[in-house]
């Protein structure tokens, strides 16, 4: 495996990504933000829904989110108690991939999105050896 996650001591240690990620492959992979399309309104379901398409987007190029050095997810109109929400989505994804994968991430709570509907755009970087 070309990627290697930690916490590194000193850092805090969150439940939903680690700090680092050490990537030691030579192919480097840009996943453009992905959109739930299916005009759903629930952050949940769309979260879940751009997940799994990060994860179809990668698999499409022979990575797995075991490749994924680092995650970016845009969230509109963010709040803190919209959290419990995200979280169920990407717990649902995961769960449904079958995948404990925690790369580093970053959330951005942002104005709008290309079109109304659209409340979560996630784009990730990976690394195949």
């Amino acid at each position: 495996m070309a990627v290697t996650l930690v916490n590194p001591e000193g850092l805090p240690e969150i439940d939903v990504y680690r700090q680092v990620s050490v990537a030691t492959g030579s192919k480097l992979i840009h996943v453009a933000g992905q959109v739930a399309w299916d005009g759903s309104g629930d952050l949940t379901e769309q979260t879940a829904q751009a997940y799994l398409s990060v994860a179809t987007a990668l698999a499409g190029v022979g990575a797995s989110f075991d490749d994924v050095v680092k995650l970016t997810v845009h969230v509109v109109d963010w709040s803190a108690d919209r959290m419990p929400a995200l979280l169920a989505g990407l717990e649902q994804a995961k769960k449904q991939l079958g995948s404990s994968a925690a790369p580093p991430a970053s959330l951005f709570g942002i104005a709008a999105l290309d079109v109304p509907e659209h409340l979560v755009e996630i784009e990730a970087t990976a690394v195949l050896d």
